[in-house]
Order: C-alpha cells, then structure tokens, then sequence
C-alpha cells in the first residue's frame, strides 16, 4: 500500500494531522497489525513525529507541499514530501546550554531517520527519509 503521490495538488494531505492519519493508517494495516508491544509503540510514535515535523515545515517554511508519499518496504517505512522552497534544512548551531525557540525539528528528523536525502527539484525540493520499524 503506498499512501499519497508525488503528483502536485492531486490527493496531498491538507494538513500535518492529515499526513499523519495516513501514516497511522498504513502502520496499522501494513506493519503493526495484530502486534502488541512497547517497541511497536515507540516505532509508530517516532513514524509519526517524523511525518508530522516533514509535512509541517513544507507548509510553515516551504511554501505549501507539492508531493507526499509513505510506503513499507521491508522493516522500513520510506516517506517522501516535496514542497516549493530551494532552501535546504538547516541544524541551527547553538552554544552549550543554549536553549532557544524552535529549530528543534530537523535534528530530531535526522536522529530518527535511518537515511535521509534532500533532493533538489524543477519546482523546490523533496526530502526523502527512512524510518526503522525494527
């Protein structure tokens, strides 16, 4: 089952809560069916962090997204979410000790994800992750 499509405008989630529900979706049909344990939990929990903080700087900083995927393959659930901005993420570097307002999300990206690309495009760029269900 592959959810959404790199197709812009055509089926994109509305929303963060939108692109997460299918996730969720797709989680508990294709991975997490009939399984009940902790480590489940904290995997389904780390999918969709990374899916919420993807989907949500496409809109906040990207100028809207433009192509959204998530699909299984093997012990891993590949997204991809595309948006209009050139501008790469950054790691925002702070002192030690320093604590400031926002910037949080990418790193946390980057930790939870197995691999990570960000691909330039004609109309923006894609970020393609891998999250480890295992």
């Amino acid at each position: 089952m592959v959810v959404g499509a790199h197709v812009a405008g055509v089926d994109l989630p509305s929303s963060p809560a939108e692109a997460r529900e299918r996730v969720d979706r797709l989680l508990r049909t294709q991975f997490l069916s009939g399984r009940k344990t902790g480590q489940d939990d904290v995997v389904w929990a780390d999918a969709l962090l990374v899916t919420s903080e993807l989907v949500t700087n496409a809109y906040r900083h990207g100028v809207g997204l433009t192509g959204f995927s998530a699909r299984i393959e093997g012990n891993e659930l590949l997204l991809s979410v595309a948006d209009q901005s050139t501008a790469f993420p950054v790691l925002p570097l702070r002192a030690k000790g320093e604590f400031t307002t926002g910037g949080y999300g990418w790193a946390m990206v980057n930790r939870l994800a197995t691999r990570l690309s960000v691909i330039p495009t004609d109309d923006g760029k894609r970020i393609d992750v891998a999250v480890a269900l295992v």
